[in-house]
């Protein structure tokens, strides 16, 4: 979130396309795999390039959520030798739980951007259509 009104920075276009399930970027038009070979890649590099400030201020509130969702899903590991203890719990489905949440955030950052979910997302719906 450290863009200047109307512009998302370097280091949160990698945010963005990390949690669109993206792959990195790279330093620039080198080799032979990139945004250029893949239709949906470049269009998520156009829209990051040509937001109007009050996108960008939607997609920066996105990004505070997500990084947040993201941090507490290795920190819920802390919980996971507890089942039970005096009258606390442990929520056996925890990490699952905060998963599906954080993918669900991702999820409404692709549909908020207007780009298919990425290559790299692990809860990416794939069709088979025989």
């Amino acid at each position: 979130m450290s863009g200047t009104a109307g512009v998302i920075d370097e280091s949160d276009k990698v945010d963005i396309r990390r949690f669109c399930g993206y792959p990195a970027y790279g330093a620039g038009p080198a080799g032979f795999q990139g945004w250029r070979f893949f239709q949906a890649y470049g269009l998520l590099e156009y829209r990051l390039n040509n937001m109007d400030p009050t996108e960008v201020t939607v997609v920066q509130t996105y990004l505070g959520n997500l990084r947040t969702l993201e941090q507490a899903v290795p920190a819920a590991g802390n919980n996971l030798d507890t089942d039970k203890a005096a009258v606390w719990t442990h929520n056996k489905n925890e990490v699952a739980d905060r998963l599906a949440l954080f993918d669900g955030w991702r999820r409404r950052l692709c549909v908020f951007i207007g780009v298919p979910a990425g290559p790299a997302r692990a809860d990416r719906q794939v069709r088979l259509v025989v």
